[in-house]
């Protein structure tokens, strides 16, 4: 059925939305259908978008509106056997949490059938880290995708055509039309991909603070609840980590560079905070869908994974699988360090001194993604190409005592000259008093698949 054929007014739609109105199931399914199909203009799209950002909608519209995305193309279906579990993150600076968490799950035995994004702003996201290493194909049609899944455990891919195709045209023109940060439409757009991979479970990791679209945890959590209601209402128990997203999680902010970190991760080294969100997260799920008893035998499972190098080992199956050379896979996964032989370096290095004496009280991850994006590490319009060797690896840690002239952060570059951004740079670098210093977990807190109300 064509938009035209229906009796529904459109223009009426729009208007019964910008007047406050609620929209019926029958009335949202008509609008999804008019966004697939291309019988709706993209004006009147973007005015029902304006419409539903300003009015928003009440919890039956949008759990409509999501059922509807997500049947707006093809659905993964699995074997009744299977665990299928996905994480989501609603993005930080540094995140590279889904490159050794979804291997650490595949290793206990669960199916992951990550769908990610590309970055827009700060950084790559993390199909841009992936495709940083020579022959990553992300491209993987339905088949493919089942196959990796039953031979590998886990893949990392991008949305194919026809897996929710209505978010793919949304997501386009909330961006041309500044609604991206309204909630149905935040909210419809995650769980209709999360709901088309035929998820038994999903944990979002939903963060807040400076250099995240939340600011505060309260409005973190109001997110996290309604994206829990939804979830859980189209059959994928979901359940939400809050974290504390103000300085870079781990010690590398970029493409490339995230990718040597996450391999180090993988390999039982690395930063403590990325260790604790990834077995964090992976305990959750680990929990949430009946594998372990407890979220501490979940952790400890996760850990142990990364410890004896069983997620390793998927890690390499995957990137083999999906288009990886043998060699380079397995070079990347031995004890070599020289990560960079299978990725483009960055032509220049250049570190930046420590302007005082004292103790490290924080890294402005927002400020120093702003410069990174700058000099090419992201993107300001979808599609646009982007340098996937531009990144930056942090030198120091929070709480750390260090000296004047010593190097605090080393900046992968391209061009020839990085001084202009000198002063951007220093100021992402808060030095003061030990006493001053406060650390906290990455972890804020774990809203529950059973009572999102509850934390």
């Amino acid at each position: 059925m064509s938009f035209k054929d229906n009796t529904i007014s459109f223009p009426e739609l729009i208007k019964l939305k910008r007047d406050g109105g609620q929209l019926s199931p029958a009335e949202i399914g008509t609008f999804v259908h008019g966004v697939t199909s291309g019988d709706i203009q993209n004006s009147q799209i973007g005015a029902m978008l304006m419409a539903i950002w300003q009015k928003g909608m009440t919890g039956e519209e949008t759990i409509a509106l999501t059922r509807e995305m997500m049947n707006s193309g093809e659905t993964f279906k699995w074997p009744k056997e299977w665990l299928v579990v996905d994480k989501h993150s609603t993005g930080g600076v540094g995140d590279k949490v889904s490159l050794p968490l979804a291997p650490a799950l595949a290793a206990c035995g669960c199916k992951v059938p990550m769908i990610s994004g590309r970055g827009l702003a700060h950084t790559g996201g993390t199909l841009d880290k992936l495709e940083s290493i020579r022959g990553f194909n992300v491209n993987q049609s339905v088949e493919q995708v089942k196959q990796i899944l039953e031979d590998v455990g886990c893949c990392i891919v991008g949305q194919t055509e026809n897996l929710v195709p209505a978010d793919r045209v949304l997501y386009a023109i909330r961006d041309a039309t500044s609604t991206v940060d309204s909630h149905p439409l935040i909210i419809s757009s995650i769980i209709s991909k999360k709901g088309a991979e035929g998820l038994s479970t999903l944990v979002l990791d939903v963060k807040f603070g400076r250099a995240a679209l939340y600011k505060d945890v309260d409005s973190a959590r109001h997110l996290a609840q309604s994206l829990i209601t939804v979830g859980n209402k189209l059959g994928v128990k979901t359940g939400a980590v809050l974290s504390r997203m103000d300085s870079p999680i781990g010690q590398s902010v970029g493409n490339a560079v995230e990718v040597c970190e996450a391999l180090e991760c993988l390999k039982g080294r690395g930063s403590d905070d990325l260790k604790e969100l990834v077995t964090n997260l992976g305990g959750h799920l680990l929990c949430m869908c009946g594998h372990s008893c407890t979220l501490e035998s979940g952790k400890k499972e996760i850990a142990l994974k990364l410890e004896n190098g069983e997620a390793l080992k998927k890690f390499e199956a995957m990137l083999m699988a999906q288009g990886v050379s043998a060699d380079v896979a397995h070079s990347l996964c031995s004890n070599e360090t020289d990560y960079f032989k299978h990725m483009k370096r960055a032509a220049h290095q250049t570190e930046l001194e420590v302007p005082d004496n004292g103790a490290i009280l924080d890294i402005d991850g927002l400020a120093l993604a702003e410069v990174l994006h700058k000099l090419g590490a992201g993107r300001t319009k979808s599609g646009e190409e982007i340098d996937h060797s531009v990144g930056a690896e942090i030198l120091v840690k929070i709480g750390q005592q260090i000296q004047k002239g010593e190097s605090w952060i080393r900046i992968h570059h391209s061009c020839p000259d990085l001084s202009t951004h000198y002063s951007d740079l220093q100021k992402a670098l808060v030095i003061g008093s030990l006493k001053e210093c406060k650390s906290a977990s990455r972890v804020a807190e774990f809203i529950h698949p059973d009572n999102p109300n509850m934390s």
